[in-house]
């Protein structure tokens, strides 16, 4: 299997979490400078990881000519298959729309640059949707950029945005996929066309049910794999050849399952 969008260097022993439960690739998320380097440095480290190198929305504060600059010469790193992860978030803080705008607009220029996919965050405060809204807004003047909407959160409008963007949007589906209270996410992990759709963790966040409420390991993908494949009526092996060729497809990645 294939993790494709964790945060490797959150995690204490990061080299113990590489293969669990048969991964065979990863993707670690470098959200920030910072990360950015410690994502390549764990890349270059293990072959069967990769990174991305980018800045998070939570985090457009930092965002600078300087930043901008040290992230597009990472971004040319062999190890780098793709951008993020960027987009707008307004669950923790919404005065910093603009710095976020600003931010994420200039990560999908540097992907449309580099030919890689931008990995897309986009979370609301509870009943609302203007950061769903907002990238909506943004990806209009980009219809052919490759972009991975993160950990999905079933929003009926950015669903069929995406749909309709056609072979350019994939859908990653995370832990919270498996939790009762998720009827919209469920929703979409049955509605996104079988070679769209792509499998993560974000770990250490997120946790899949029956490990809910413990730091999460990219291993677990599998208990998603799992609840996705029954709730399309499909064989978990099925589930697992169709994301991990997605995978490879977006993020570009070797074909190691032969």
């Amino acid at each position: 299997m294939i993790d494709t969008h964790t945060h490797l260097d959150y995690l204490d022993d990061p080299a113990s979490a590489r293969g669990e439960l048969g991964l065979t690739a990863l993707v670690c998320i470098g959200a920030s400078p910072e990360h950015a380097r410690n994502a390549i440095a764990l890349a270059e480290q293990f072959p069967d990881v990769y990174a991305t190198v980018g800045l998070h929305p939570t985090d457009a504060a930092q965002d600078s000519p300087e930043a901008r600059a040290e992230l597009e010469a990472l971004s040319t790193h062999p190890r780098v298959v793709g951008i993020g992860e960027s987009g707008l978030d307004d669950y923790w803080d919404d005065t910093q729309r603009t710095a976020q705008r600003a931010a994420f607009e200039w990560q999908l220029d540097l992907a449309a640059r580099t030919g890689k996919p931008l990995v897309i965050h986009t979370r609301d405060k509870a009943g609302q949707d203007r950061a769903q809204q907002g990238v909506m807004d943004v990806l209009r003047a980009w219809p052919g950029v490759p972009v991975i909407l993160h950990c999905f959160s079933g929003h009926a409008g950015l669903l069929r945005f995406g749909l309709d963007r056609g072979e350019h949007t994939y859908f990653g589906f995370a832990g919270n996929t498996t939790y009762k209270n998720a009827p919209e996410i469920h929703a979409a992990a049955r509605e996104v066309p079988l070679s769209r759709l792509l499998l993560e963790t974000d770990a250490p966040f997120l946790a899949p049910v029956p490990k809910r409420g413990k730091p999460n390991r990219p291993g677990y993908v599998r208990y998603t794999l799992e609840f996705i494949a029954a709730l399309r009526g499909l064989d978990p092996a099925e589930l697992e050849r169709a994301t991990d060729a997605n995978a490879r497809r977006v993020y570009n990645l070797p074909d190691t399952s032969a």
